[in-house]
């Protein structure tokens, strides 16, 4: 799979074995809100493993004898991996599931709330990764590099599970856009045209990034003879004090969540983004989405298409909390802990550490 991506600190590879397995691949969600102890709904906790999220919800749904969409759930969690979620059903069916057993499913806890989980209410997940093969070091390289992430977050790529098995779900959208190819399938045409707004938004966030690089390592005169930008648009973005320069006429967002806005005041919004304050967004393609303006819509008019699907706009920058690393070195064993907002794929931090895909 080719992953069009930049990076914003540029080292040498860094070479480790990593599987998505459960032992090695664990995340907790982290549900929005405190559940309130009563209501109509029961609020199951339950750590599954080596399971889609549809392949839970279709076990309990036979169990109790109810379809799955009258089963609330707040995220999809992956296959290749020990996860601990959070589902609700209605508070009638709690005698039925007294009799619940599977080896792949396990109720951990259970409590009620007034409301059905929702898709999206989840604040983030905690991970647990463990990388294999590490050398001492490698094992200091990474160290400096997660402080690095703990200090200036990190870019909010799509993660390559998000194009298929192959990579290549972007390319048959694609084709189906240009009148290329047919697709009947509802489900599958709305899955592929998802993938061609995440492949979009990575190319726009490399170019972004590419953007940034520029400006961190190219003084204000150097950098007027790449940019046809006015001098002074130049030097406020050069004095920006964070990683990923902010343009004229982009949007951003409060952080963690929060209203879309155009920046138009760069100097006091670059300091927001390097408070945490505010995060500067990506257009993913589509109806209804707003877009950027000025000097932003110049670079992101190139990486537009127009896709039959309700468009949005994703956080570009992110900051990972609660960072962990533990190196055991008898064994060769990098072990990291890390918490992301929902949305964030935690293989695209472990690409950003190893410089490199982790998936060939």
């Amino acid at each position: 799979m080719k992953l069009d991506r930049l990076y914003p600190l540029s080292h040498s590879p860094i070479y480790f074995h990593f599987k998505q397995t459960p032992a090695d691949f664990v995340v907790t969600e982290i549900p929005l809100y405190d559940f309130t102890g009563n209501g109509e709904h029961l609020i199951l906790k339950i750590r599954k493993k080596a399971l889609t999220t549809w392949q839970m919800l279709e076990i309990l749904s036979n169990h109790l004898g109810i379809r799955v969409r009258d089963i609330g759930y707040a995220g999809l969690k992956d296959k290749d991996a020990m996860t601990i979620q959070y589902v609700s059903i209605n508070r009638k069916y709690e005698d039925a599931l007294k009799s619940f057993s599977h080896e792949q499913i396990k109720i951990l806890e259970t409590t009620y709330h007034n409301n059905k989980l929702r898709i999206g209410h989840l604040k983030g997940n905690r991970f647990f990764i463990r990388l294999k093969k590490v050398n001492p070091t490698d094992a200091k390289k990474i160290d400096s590099l997660l402080k690095w992430i703990s200090q200036n977050g990190s870019p909010n790529y799509f993660g390559y599970q998000r194009f298929g098995r192959d990579g290549d779900n972007y390319e048959i959208a694609r084709e189906i856009v240009e009148g290329k190819r047919k697709m009947r399938d509802r489900k599958r045409r709305e899955f592929l045209m998802s993938a061609y707004q995440s492949h979009l938004f990575n190319l726009w966030l490399s170019k972004r990034i590419e953007i940034s690089r520029l400006f961190e390592g190219l003084n204000p005169k150097e950098l007027k003879n790449v940019f046809v930008w006015n001098d002074e648009i130049i030097n406020l973005i050069h004095k920006e004090p964070h990683f990923f320069k902010i343009l004229p006429g982009d949007v951003a967002s409060h952080y963690p969540y929060g209203k879309l806005f155009v920046v138009d005041d760069l100097e006091a919004d670059a300091k927001r983004i390097y408070n945490r304050e505010i995060s500067p967004t990506g257009l993913l393609s589509g109806k209804k989405a707003k877009q950027a303006t000025g000097i932003a819509w110049e670079i992101e008019k190139e990486f537009i298409e127009d896709i039959p699907a309700q468009g949005s706009r994703r956080y570009a920058w992110i900051w990972p909390e609660n960072i962990e690393g533990d190196y055991k070195q008898e064994v060769a064993h990098y072990e990291l802990h890390f918490t992301l907002p929902k949305g964030a794929y935690a293989t695209v931090l472990l690409e950003m550490i190893a410089n490199r895909p982790i998936r060939e």
